[in-house]
């Protein structure tokens, strides 16, 4: 009898100490809605870190909201910056970025401007390297466009080696998109793939903005920190509730 409880207590003891050493190894999340979105749009995900990680803190921005979110995307990021600025640079831990549509380049923005402490920024079904964008016309694009062009350090900027600077401070990118998203188009540009002058998908390595390693995309790349996820059969306003997502492709990046 005290050979059974013996063994329990120490089944017990055991499994207390495996939440505990969990929960200190997760970072604190925050969470960037999509476009005509809000911070509600977190409520899944929350309940699914809450269901694998107890405890851990998970804070969705408050900001640019439903219709305001289609306020200027620079607009955005000045804003936002201050908001989440003592959480990405002073947190002693770190803390890992979660960020889904148009928030992926809101926070990939503020990857940019601010000296992070970001370990894993996992941008899910964001599209990196752009939105209906034309391939005819670049000449237009690199003059006109003045976020994405700017933020790719495609166009002459004063902050180009401050933002690339500060966008390798990140420890990984994750990347999650697929075939069958049905928004982001091309899809590939969920992973900074996108058209050619001849209307065909080119991949990330092929891109110039990787090529020439204009803002550290690269030099990621090359340390190994750049992981891809394409995962099919889901579509654009269903990443942030399946479960299967989360579980395959969120959580293991949520620890260490």
């Amino acid at each position: 009898m005290a050979t059974q409880y013996m063994y329990k207590l120490l089944v017990y003891v055991s499994m207390y100490c495996t939440l505990v050493d969990q929960a200190e190894s997760i970072k604190p999340i925050i969470f960037m809605h999509g476009i005509i979105a809000a911070p509600d749009e977190a409520d899944p995900l929350r309940g699914f870190v809450e269901e694998a990680f107890p405890g851990t803190n998970v804070t969705a921005i408050d900001a640019f909201n439903h219709l305001q979110s289609v306020v200027p995307m620079w607009t955005q990021i000045n804003t936002i910056k201050e908001m989440v600025r003592e959480s990405l640079v002073n947190s002693p831990e770190g803390v890992n970025l979660i960020c889904f549509s148009q928030g992926g380049l809101i926070c990939r923005g503020l990857l940019s401007v601010l000296p992070h402490n970001v370990n894993n920024f996992i941008s899910v079904s964001s599209p990196q390297a752009g939105q209906f964008g034309d391939p005819h016309q670049e000449a237009l694009y690199t003059q006109y466009n003045k976020f994405l062009a700017a933020l790719d350090n495609d166009t002459a900027t004063p902050n180009a080696t401050l933002y690339k600077n500060n966008f390798l401070r990140l420890k990984k990118l994750i990347m999650i998109g697929g075939p069958d998203d049905g928004v982001i188009t091309p899809w590939q540009s969920s992973q900074f793939g996108f058209y050619d002058a001849n209307d065909t998908v080119v991949p990330m390595k092929g891109q110039k903005f990787y090529e020439r390693d204009s803002f550290g995309l690269k030099t990621l790349d090359t340390r190994g920190d750049i992981v891809l996820h394409t995962v099919p059969g889901v579509q654009h306003t269903h990443w942030m509730k399946n479960r299967t997502v989360f579980e395959k492709y969120i959580k293991p990046w949520l620890t260490g």
